[in-house]
Order: structure tokens, then C-alpha cells, then sequence
């Protein structure tokens, strides 16, 4: 339907499908930036949009009884989850559906804060462990917020103007209504009347619909704003908590994006429907649906190109998440129960909350006055996180390769960058980071850089040799981008840091090269009055016996083991120089390299030193005072 414009195609197929796998990355990533991408991810709204037409088809077209519109939704619904593959938002938003239809048939207009209250019972009935799953959080945090906020708002400010619409001529209705609400009736009337009066014939006798048409359009315009800027206020912390994203344009952005997704939906399922039949018929809606699917890419692409429009956050504090959600509860209280000064006091504190997560006024969860070093779970890379005594911050390399590439736009493993070390250093508390160091330039060491340049504001990009890659080049021209200094490290290259004096021991000089080498990497030592530190990159056999010819110091307690344990690295002569008293081996599982060699397995052990791996320990963090060392993996934390 849709084959001259396959970007086009691609945002039908998520919206209609739940079929992302031919949606290009970069306008994934627009959607996201402006808060729109819920309109990609099959869930309430096209569920809902989707009941909607299905009832109003089967009342309206069809003339089917109440009990027989009903059936003929439900069991639409279930097919269609079923085509998508009983995908977690669906089904929960497939039976708060079914719970509102089914109490139609027994004449009861169930209040939709019951349903959202039913569905999530029945849900967690059989699945409890889904109570921690973000989906469930986000997509019952989102209709609890329309239910209990934006509805009962909605029914006190444009409903009651709404209402005041119907029978217009009807002078006896007027003393239902509240007295601003009787004139608003009254004006509308005296308008409809004089458009009778003064205009054309034909003018005259649509006069009161042109009057209340037009009012009645501005007041739904005003629901979706409300609607907008209660749900994005609601869904403020779980986003930060889950995405690490504040999108300031999501609140403009939205409007046409909603708008647009309640015609796209039914009018996607009616072209589908109406090919089966008669592909020229569908081909035809099809072209009308491209249109409109367009204008929604357009949309999301010129608010996207607000470039402070989105920004990350840090996790916020589990004291701040709770103290907002029991705010947000008492703001639903309080508007159901009509008590205004309640009202006004919750939401301006939910308001402050949720401007306190936006901003994160919040010191980063650092251990002050000792020396950290955390070796990260990055898979077959490296990723090494270092937290000084007086705070400042140092990321060596950034981890790679599992989606280092894209198949139609969708990268087929993780971003490590953006799915692991980011996700770390929010967790931390973390906005800045004073340093990046890039060892050397290999895919497993390079690859995460990116989207940590991204994400943090970076002070510092340290590198050793340049090398004529695209990758690297590219790092090194998103950083000058970004404004973040790029510094060359050689030999000899020293700094201190409230008493952690670093010394950079290789390179031996900057000299350029055509392609990255291990030979290349950039190795650390750090010493803080009685301890030591190691960081040998991926030197190999070479490198090693250049640094024992060397005069420097190469004694160490922690050694970052080099070459993820290669069998290449770690020889005898350089442990005997180094002789830790812990070593650490970042190594995916499984591995296809045969890293870490038995070989150098066996060296590590004879030397004495206690050894840890990232496949078998998770994380690996030490903490230093400068006389005591202490080392805590992820897997023996849990």
C-alpha cells in the first residue's frame, strides 16, 4: 500500500503492527527526543482509539444491538491481540477495555478509574511479579493519571461548557447550569440567533451549528492540551527513572501527534481491511494514510530540531519518587472530592517534585575521600570507571561491538553505551564526567563513546596515537562538536589529584598510525600514598617488555589485566614487575576469542593475586584509602 514511501510504511507498520523493525534509527531516536515514540509502541491509545471505532462501526453502521456491538469489539480485540503477538501493554490495555464494554452490557458506565483499579488486580492476580516490570508502571501510571486527574478536571472546567451546548434552544435548560456556564449558553444563543437573522438562507439555517461546532472543537483542543500536560507531569519521574530523558517539547509536540494517531489508527485498519477486498480501494486509502503519516514525521522531525528540547537526567532518589507519587495520589484525592485549597497545595507540590527530578539538584553518589575504580560488565570490551577522592571523575574507554552496526535501521545487540555504562553513571548520581580516556581506538574500547559524549557533559577527552578510522575520527569530531577539549597523552604525561598522583606510562609517543593497534594503548598508573593501580589497556608482549625496560615504577596492588586476558599479554617477566595483589579480567561470556587464555590464568595464580572476572563476577569495584584496598563484585552484592 505504501511501497513509494517506505519511511512512511515503516511508521505505519509500528503504529498499525507493533512492527518496528523497519523504522530507521535516527527517526526512532526523534520520537523519542520529543516524547512521542508512545505512539510507536502499541499500547492504551491504539488500543483504545481502536475500541472506540470498532463500537461505533458495529452501533452506527452496522445498527447491531448493545450486547451484539459488544461481542463483535471484544472479539475484533482479541484477534488483533493475538496478531501482535500478546504483547504486555496490549493485553492490559486489551482487558481494561473489555472490563469497561462488559460492564455496558450489564448497564453499568463504570467509572474508568474502577477499570484501570479491575484490570491491574486481575493482572497482578496472575502475574504479581509484573508490579516491578516499567511497563506495567508507566502504562497504569498513565491511566491512573487520566482517570483520577485529568478526566475529573476535564468534567469541572470545558465539560460543564460542553454540556451547556446541548439544546441550546431549549430556554427551560438554562437554570441547570452554574451562572458563568448559563451565560456562556446564553452568548452562544444570541449568536446562533443573529446568524439567523442577518445571514443568507442557507447560512440561517445552519446557524446554530455553526455556532456550537466551532465551540465544541476548542473545547476538545483544550482536553488534549490538559490531557497532555497532566500525563507528561505525571510520567516525569518514571521516564527519568527508566530513560534518563526530560523532553520539554513533548507538551507541543504531542498535540498533533495525538491528533494525527486518532485518524492514522482506524483509517490504517480500514485500508488494511479495505485491500483485502480491493487493492485499488486500498491502494487509493492508502495514499490518504501516507499523507497523514507524514505530516505526523513532519511533525515529530521540526520539533526535534529544538536542540534543548530534550535533555538526561540521573535516577532520582527512591525518597523523591515515593514522596511525588503519594503527592500525586492526594492531588487525585483532593480534585475528587472537589476540595480546592487541597487541590491547589498537592499539585503545586507534585509540580516542585517534578521539577526537583527534571533538574537533579542532587550531589552524585560518590565514596568521598577514597579512591574508586570500578571494572564494568561491558561484555568482550572495556569500560573502566574511576571516582577521586575530591569527587572528579574519570571514564576509561566506553565498551562496544554488540551493536556496533544496524540491519534496516535496527541495531541487533545492545548499545553498550547507551544501555550500560550511561545507565551506570546515572545510577551514580551522575550529569558530568571530568575525563573520558580512550585507550586505543578498537571497536570494543571506542564503541560506547559516542553516546556517553551524548549523554554527560564531558570535560576532558584524553587519546593517545590518532589513527586514520572512520569511528575514531568520528568520536574525535563529536567531541570538538560538543565542545569537550581532546588531549593527546604520551609517556611521561603526569597529573595529581588530591593526592592520587597518575602517570601516563605508553604510548611512547604520539606518532600516527593508518589503523588501531593494541600496541596503541594508553596505560595508567595510579598511586595514592601505600596503594597502586594498574590500567595496561590492551598492551601486548611488545609493549610489556618495553615498560619493564623502562625506570618507571610498575608495581601495582589492582591490575586491570591486559587484552582481556589474552594469551598474547600478561607474561610472566611483566607480572613478576607488577606482582599484584588483585587482578581484574573484563571478558565477555562466551567469549570468541578464547579470552582469558588458561595460560595467563594459571601465570595470574601462581603470582598470588587474587583474581576477578567480569563474565563469572559481574562488576568489579574496589575502594581505596591509600593504605587498605577493598573489592565488591555485582553478583556477590546481590
Amino acid at each position: 500500500m505504501l511501497a513509494g514511501s517506505p519511511d512512511e510504511a515503516a511508521v505505519a507498520r509500528a503504529m498499525l503492527l507493533g512492527d518496528r523493525s523497519f523504522l530507521d534509527r535516527e527517526q526512532a531516536d526523534r520520537f523519542r527526543e520529543t516524547g512521542v515514540f508512545h505512539v510507536l509502541v502499541l499500547a492504551g491509545l491504539h488500543v483504545g482509539m481502536l475500541a472506540v471505532f470498532l463500537l461505533w462501526i458495529a452501533r452506527r453502521v452496522l445498527r447491531l444491538s448493545l450486547s451484539a456491538g459488544v461481542l463483535l469489539t471484544l472479539s475484533t480485540l482479541g484477534a488483533y491481540v493475538a496478531i501482535v503477538e500478546d504483547r504486555p501493554p496490549i493485553l492490559r490495555a486489551a482487558l481494561m477495555a473489555a472490563v469497561y464494554l462488559l460492564g455496558l452490557l450489564i448497564f453499568r458506565r463504570l467509572h474508568l478509574l474502577n477499570a484501570v483499579g479491575i484490570a491491574a488486580i486481575l493482572i497482578l492476580l496472575f502475574r504479581p511479579s509484573e508490579l516491578t516490570d516499567s511497563s506495567f508502571q508507566l502504562s497504569f501510571l498513565a491511566a491512573g493519571t487520566i482517570a483520577g486527574i485529568a478526566l475529573p478536571l476535564l468534567d469541572r472546567s470545558s465539560g460543564r461548557y460542553r454540556l451547556a451546548l446541548d439544546h441550546i434552544s431549549d430556554v427551560t435548560r438554562d437554570r441547570g447550569h452554574a451562572p458563568q456556564v448559563a451565560q456562556f449558553r446564553l452568548d452562544a444563543r444570541a449568536a446562533a440567533q443573529w446568524l439567523a437573522e442577518h445571514g443568507p438562507r442557507p447560512i440561517s439555517r445552519l446557524a446554530t451549528n455553526l455556532v456550537t461546532v466551532p465551540c465544541r472543537v476548542a473545547l476538545r483542543f483544550w482536553d488534549l492540551i490538559l490531557l497532555t500536560v497532566v500525563i507528561q507531569i505525571a510520567m516525569v519521574p518514571l521516564m527519568a527513572l527508566y530513560f534518563h530523558r526530560i523532553t520539554l517539547v513533548g507538551f507541543a509536540a504531542n498535540l498533533p501527534a495525538v491528533l494525527l494517531t486518532g485518524i492514522v489508527v482506524p483509517l490504517g485498519f480500514l485500508s488494511l481491511g479495505a485491500n483485502l477486498i480491493w487493492g485499488g480501494l486500498g491502494h487509493a486509502m492508502g495514499h490518504v494514510l501516507g499523507l497523514l503519516v507524514a505530516a505526523l514525521v513532519g511533525s515529530v522531525n521540526w520539533f526535534a530540531q529544538w536542540t534543548r528540547g530534550s535533555f538526561r537526567v540521573p535516577s532520582p532518589p527512591l525518597p523523591l519518587l515515593l514522596a511525588f507519587f503519594i503527592l500525586l495520589a492526594v492531588c487525585a484525592g483532593a480534585i475528587l472530592t472537589g476540595r480546592r485549597s487541597a487541590t491547589w497545595a498537592a499539585t503545586l507540590s507534585t509540580l516542585a517534585l517534578a521539577a526537583a527530578v527534571a533538574i537533579h539538584p542532587f550531589a552524585p553518589r560518590l565514596n568521598k575521600g577514597r579512591l574508586e575504580l570500578t571494572v564494568l560488565d561491558v561484555g568482550q570490551g572495556d569500560s573502566l570507571f574511576l571516582a577521586f577522592p575530591d569527587g572528579r571523575t574519570m571514564l576509561v574507554d566506553g565498551g562496544g561491538l554488540p551493536g556496533s552496526f544496524y540491519v534496516r535501521g535496527v541495531r541487533p545487540g545492545i548499545d553498550v553505551g547507551e544501555d550500560v555504562v550511561s545507565p551506570f553513571l546515572w545510577s551514580r548520581g551522575l550529569k558530568r564526567i571530568d575525563v573520558v580516556a580512550l585507550t586505543h581506538a578498537h571497536e570494543d574500547h571506542l564503541g560506547g563513546l559516542s553516546a556517553v559524549l551524548r549523554n554527560f557533559r564531558v570535560g576532558e577527552l584524553w587519546v593517545g596515537r590518532d589513527v586514520q578510522t572512520a569511528a575514531y575520527r568520528s568520536l574525535l569530531d563529536e567531541a570538538v562538536a560538543r565542545g569537550v577539549p581532546v588531549i593527546h597523552h604520551v609517556r611521561g604525561d603526569t597529573f595529581d589529584w588530591d593526592g592520587v598522583r597518575g602517570r601516563v606510562l605508553w604510548p611512547a609517543d604520539n606518532d600516527p598510525g593508518k589503523s588501531p593497534s593494541n600496541d596503541d594503548s594508553l596505560v595508567l598508573r595510579l598511586e595514592q600514598n601505600d596503594e597502586a593501580l594498574l590500567l595496561a589497556g590492551d598492551i601486548e608482549r611488545p609493549d610489556e617488555n618495553a615498560l619493564l625496560r623502562d625506570p618507571q615504577p610498575l608495581s601495582a596492588d589492582f591490575l586491570k589485566v591486559p587484552h582481556h586476558g589474552g594469551k598474547t599479554s600478561t607474561t610472566e617477566g611483566f607480572l613478576e614487575a607488577v606482582h599484584p595483589k588483585f587482578a581484574a579480567i573484563s571478558v565477555g561470556d562466551p567469549n570468541p576469542y578464547g579470552h582469558p587464555s588458561p595460560e595467563v590464568l594459571e601465570r595470574i595464580q601462581a603470582e598470588g593475586a587474587r583474581l576477578y572476572r567480569t563474565d563469572r563476577d559481574g562488576a568489579v569495584s574496589m575502594l581505596s584509602d591509600g593504605h587498605n584496598i577493598e573489592i565488591h563484585t555485582f553478583f556477590n552484592s546481590q
